[in-house]
């Protein structure tokens, strides 16, 4: 029998809507249910296309004994975290208070007024080595809450009153912006830099397209050839290796090792949407005619498999296939070597794409080689081409049939789940992305996509009252929007006025920026939060500035209010821009590295950049 969550839109809640947990969607229900049975409630987190959800799920919500064990000692509540970022969000902040970590699965047990006195990531299902598994933690928690029920409310008031600091921020005391931090932060980031294979930090690797186009703009403005160059390695090291999908295009989600070879195999919309940009920004940066083909491929894989066909764009792609991870992308060798042509002076296709007999693809629980490959290259096409001898334009016309075929034979295969809600903020940075597209590849049909995703959701994401709406999916436009998909969907606007000049994208521009206004901005410490004035089911409201997997609400809104004011020439966009700065920029002076999109916005604000940067 189904339970509770077979009612909702989410792909990632129907995904759990047969298990033996008796799981509750977010609401007031699943919270009376925790006072009425006197029971802690089982928060847990994650998303549709997230490879250890999956592994979570089936090893304990599909498990009866785990279910039972859960059922008996919480009220279990289940949140898609791309549908709820507000409680992502404050809850993550809980689990990284707790645990010094964070991830998804995101685990967290809390009283029925929503105060966290558990937190962790992915938990087994039974205790090893050492480490609590989930039965074991149900048993004692049960035992805390019936015996110790004292030190329980302790622990969850002491979490909650550190919890409010999390999203407090120090104000800017010199006033103005400077460019010295901006310099401070660049020399941060380059003593992280991997000169080997790329990239600035140690494995896993993420991508952090925001912090690749900060650099890019920072060494074109100092003709700083140095980080020009670190920049550019990274670019073309994500767009050689694994992280890259060869056949199929796009990049998955980061990287696992160094080496940018085994990657967490997702597809996310807005990873697409900010490389797209940072590969865009490459190319006018350097002149690398690879930068701008990566943008190009890009582009074909969200119109070819993430657009839905009234307008809008896709969530994500799963790295899970038949219940085994990257199961679609890889190849054992006699496979891949069934698609290749038969002419003698064919290239070495498996040995320029690292093929092994006995396969690359080490799974990353085990460390055990699976027999299978993952396509990457430790050559450009042009040094292939000297080591062959050939002519660089033959030589990628001969990939580029092969390529074919080996997609091809890939769609044959069982296809990965495609999460198809529609999401308002990760389409504002699509629309954004492809807008900037079409001016700097001269392509149309990009505009025209751009266009469509913009009139999508102005006609069906929003309420009676004009408000933005946060998610559309079978046919319903529901949650109510935060300042992400405010900020993220100003961006697409203002983009699409710049790439067509019809003042109708700048106009609807102004009016979202003053709704923005409205219902998040902080009118004693400045800022945006996360959650609107009348959207508030959360003991803390959240506020961000710090750059995660994409920038922040208030970094992006601080890039658009400059704009803002200097495509309307209204003075008052810039006034607001510069009490964004003021507001956050002790925080930023102290550690600038954390906040590179704002400084970015500095750039920007104090016009060091040229008008059209990302």
């Amino acid at each position: 029998m189904p339970n509770r969550l077979i009612n909702e839109k989410s792909p990632y809640l129907l995904q759990h809507a047969h298990n033996p947990v008796d799981w509750y969607p977010w609401g007031p229900e699943a919270f009376e249910a925790a006072r009425r049975e006197n029971k802690p409630v089982f928060l847990s987190v994650g998303y549709a296309t997230c490879h250890w959800c999956h592994v979570m799920e089936r090893e304990s919500f599909e498990d009866p004994e785990a279910a039972a064990a859960l059922n008996r000692a919480f009220v279990c509540i289940k949140v898609d975290r791309e549908e709820r970022p507000d409680i992502d969000t404050l809850y993550m902040a809980a689990c990284q208070l707790v645990t010094g970590g964070g991830g998804w699965p995101m685990t967290i047990v809390m009283t029925v007024d929503k105060k966290p006195f558990f937190a962790g990531t992915y938990i087994p299902r039974d205790s090893v080595m050492g480490r609590l598994g989930l039965i074991d933690l149900c048993h004692k928690i049960t035992g805390l809450w019936e015996h110790s029920p004292g030190r329980v409310m302790e622990s969850a008031q002491a979490i909650a009153g550190h919890l409010g600091e999390a999203f407090e921020y120090a104000p800017d005391p010199a006033g103005q912006p400077d460019t010295a931090v901006i310099e401070q932060a660049v020399e941060s980031i380059m003593r992280r830099h991997d000169a080997q294979f790329g990239g600035f930090d140690g494995a896993p690797k993420f991508p952090m397209a925001h912090r690749l186009s900060f650099l890019l703009g920072a060494g074109a403005r100092g003709g700083d050839q140095r980080v020009l160059a670190a920049t550019a390695r990274t670019l073309t090291a994500m767009r050689l290796g694994g992280l890259w999908d060869h056949v199929g295009f796009g990049f998955h989600r980061y990287a696992t090792d160094r080496e940018w070879l085994l990657p967490h195999f997702e597809k996310m919309l807005y990873d697409q949407a900010f490389l797209a940009m940072a590969y865009l920004k490459g190319f006018e940066t350097t002149g690398t005619a690879l930068f701008a083909q990566t943008a190009r491929e890009i582009f074909t894989y969200v119109l070819r498999d993430m657009a839905d066909p009234q307008g809008g764009f896709f969530t994500a792609e799963d790295a899970d296939s038949e219940g085994e991870e990257g199961k679609f992308y890889v190849w054992l060798q006699p496979e891949f070597e069934r698609r290749l042509g038969e002419g003698p002076n064919d290239p070495p296709w498996g040995r320029i794409f690292n093929l092994q007999p006995d396969g690359n693809f080490f799974d990353e629980a085990t460390r055990r080689k699976t027999g299978a490959n993952i396509m990457h290259l430790t050559r450009s096409w042009d040094e292939w081409a000297g080591v062959l001898q050939t002519d660089p334009h033959t030589l990628a016309a001969q990939w580029e049939a092969l390529r074919r075929r080996l997609f091809d034979t890939r769609i044959q295969r069982v296809p990965p789940l495609k999460d198809d809600k529609v999401l308002t903020d990760w389409n504002g940075m699509m629309i954004a992305a492809l807008a900037r597209g079409a001016g700097v590849l001269a392509q149309n049909d990009y505009l025209e996509a751009a266009r469509r995703a913009a009139i999508f959701i102005l006609e069906r994401m929003r309420d009676k009252h004009g408000r933005l709406l946060h998610r559309y999916r079978g046919g319903e436009a529901a949650i109510a929007a935060t300042a992400n998909d405010y900020a993220f969907f100003i961006m697409g606007l203002i983009g699409l006025f710049r790439a067509d000049g019809d003042g109708a994208w700048l106009r609807r521009a102004e009016e979202m920026q003053g709704r923005m206004n409205a219902d998040f901005l902080d009118r004693d410490m400045g800022g945006f939060f996360l959650t609107a004035v009348n959207h508030q089911d959360l003991p803390v409201r959240p506020k961000e500035i710090y750059d995660g997997a994409i920038p922040s609400a208030n970094a992006a809104a601080l890039h658009n209010l400059v704009r803002l004011g200097r495509l309307t020439g209204d003075r008052q966009w810039r006034e607001q821009a510069l009490g964004l700065i003021q507001a956050f920029g002790g925080s930023v002076r102290r550690q600038p590295a954390a906040y590179l999109h704002t400084l970015d916005g500095w750039a920007l604000f104090l016009g060091l950049d040229a008008e059209d940067q990302p």
